[in-house]
């Protein structure tokens, strides 16, 4: 629950009361909650209301690093899936 607190951007514990307000109602609203603070229109209270989420973040397929030293520059891609290897290298390339 926490993960997915952290990726909409809220407080895990904001999304545990959703979780147990909802779980511990006959209607899915627990009584005091979101329900009463919704401006009443036309539609039923119980209607759906779709939500717009962000694209998941997909991981990179590579690994880019680019170093400068002077006027030159070395550009390494690696593999993301060798991303171990690629640390190992970097490690003994820095010593």
């Amino acid at each position: 629950m926490a993960s997915v607190a952290m990726a909409l951007g809220i407080n895990a514990n904001l999304l545990r009361r959703w979780v147990r307000d909802v779980e511990g109602s006959p209607g899915g609203m627990a009584e005091g909650t979101a329900r009463k603070a919704l401006p009443s229109s036309g539609a039923a209270s119980s209607s759906f209301v779709p939500v717009q989420l962000p694209a998941p973040v997909t991981p990179a397929s590579e690994i880019r690093m680019e170093a400068r030293r002077g006027s030159t520059t070395v550009v390494v891609t690696w593999p993301a899936a060798l991303a171990t290897e690629c640390g190992t290298w970097l490690r003994e390339l820095l010593r």
